[in-house]
């Protein structure tokens, strides 16, 4: 119901603009429309 943390790997930015506050990614975002979402750089053990 939207109260797991989940993990996506091989997602790629894309664009960063930041005079516009955005940042694009290819890949597939866990989460519904219009939620947060936190991205972080993680590597394989």
């Amino acid at each position: 119901m939207g109260v797991d943390r989940v993990t996506a790997q091989n997602i790629k930015v894309v664009l960063v603009d930041a005079e516009r506050n955005l940042l694009a990614i290819n890949g597939a975002v866990p989460g519904g429309k219009g939620s947060l979402v936190m991205i972080k750089e993680s590597r394989k053990q």
